[in-house]
């Protein structure tokens, strides 16, 4: 029997700084026995709750299911361990995989020389048995293969979420180094925001933080444009299961009140691409998009604001970037009474420049940015 099969036990991925309310949020959608470690979470899992967590999770990148658990002292081990498993299971010759891998204190070189000689097993396992082998497609592949090695541990899943889950499917427009949708989902969740309060983004960008906030709140899966998951490819899985806990989900969504969510921005494309990716999901529409400088913005009393300012990144002259962001924090201080403000420094040094008393700062990672998340309240 497949190792995932015998325990009901997978792994979640998930971004730096995420780890406790992505664990919190997988008890919600029905994991138990949840073991969070750093930059991913244990947890067990029936079928329907492993489907339910692939098409709902707003801050899980992959859910990793284990089929091979092996000790791995050195690189041959791997191809020893993937001969050994029956990857007809699986796929077919006829169909393309992938493997991504990872080393952490192995004695093995590195990752890419990991993932190869998973990669050559699987392979020869075809050939050997059918005289032609599947095709390997980095992009776009049916099968993901997760490989990860730790010191002399090896460890080889299926992808059951078929690709990372923060590509959400409306982001058909976006600016430069706009915010991934995990992150953006972690800073709703971070602010606590029930729907209460009218949610502001007055530095917009591409949409992603009040899309990803009007679907928490209209309670639409994550997953709700993926045609696909890597769940639907594992030999036991259950369409029935599926789509019964589609149908729950989707019967759960509500619409958006009007002017409950709102964003604005200064740049006429930012606003465009903003409200091209509102018309993708369906509910979402009623988000109210303004093309407006901040410092033009009518008093944000009694708001939750959520912003990921620009950075140097998104923006390639860093000059007046200080300025840019005091003139938030003399914003926030004169216009915003009774709100609280979470703001996203993708370059913390620009913290200071805000020139208010941070209520508590959170690390979290956008990318390859090591960033912090603050929270300002305005008495």
């Amino acid at each position: 029997m497949i190792e995932y099969a015998k325990t009901n036990t997978y792994f979640a991925q998930i971004a730096d700084g995420m780890e406790s309310i992505g664990a919190e949020e997988l008890e919600t959608l029905g994991a138990h026995t949840i073991r969070p470690i750093r930059r991913g979470i244990y947890f067990s899992a029936d079928q329907a709750a492993l489907y339910r967590i692939n098409y709902a999770s707003r801050l899980c990148t992959r859910i990793l299911a284990p089929i091979s658990s092996f000790a791995c002292p050195d690189a041959e081990a791997i191809y020893k361990a993937a001969r050994r498993i029956e990857w007809t299971h699986f796929f077919s010759p006829e169909q393309t995989f992938a493997v991504f891998a990872s080393t952490a204190g192995s004695s093995v070189p590195h990752s890419q020389f990991a993932g190869l000689k998973l990669k050559d097993a699987v392979v020869d396992q075809f050939r050997d048995r059918f005289g032609r082998r599947p095709n390997v497609d980095p992009r776009n592949p049916d099968v993901w293969i997760n490989l990860h090695v730790a010191r002399e541990n090896g460890t080889i899943s299926i992808d059951t979420s078929g690709g990372s889950l923060h590509r959400r499917g409306y982001r058909i427009k976006s600016g430069t180094a706009p915010i991934q949708e995990t992150v953006a989902a972690a800073m709703v969740w971070f602010s606590k925001w029930d729907g209460r309060l009218p949610l502001v983004d007055p530095m917009c960008g591409s949409g992603t933080l009040v899309i990803e906030a009007a679907m928490a709140y209209c309670r639409i899966p994550a997953g709700y444009l993926r045609t696909t998951f890597g769940f639907q490819r594992l030999p036991d899985f259950n369409p029935y299961v599926w789509e019964t806990v589609k149908k729950e989900m989707e019967d759960n969504i509500r619409k958006l009140p009007g002017r409950l969510v709102n964003a604005s921005d200064i740049d006429a494309e930012a606003v465009t691409a903003t409200r091209s990716n509102c018309k993708k999901i369906p509910h979402v529409r009623n988000i109210n998009i303004l093309r407006k400088d901040f410092r033009d913005l009518d008093k944000l009393e009694n708001r939750i604001i959520c912003c990921n300012p620009p950075y140097g990144i998104r923006m390639q002259k860093s000059g007046g970037l200080e300025d840019t962001y005091r003139q938030l924090g003399d914003f926030f201080k004169q216009c915003c009474k009774g709100s609280q403000a979470f703001v996203y420094f993708g370059n913390r040094v620009l913290i200071k420049s805000v020139g208010l008393r941070p209520s508590w700062k959170k690390p979290l990672k956008n990318g390859g940015l090591d960033g912090r998340l603050v929270k300002y309240e305005m008495y």
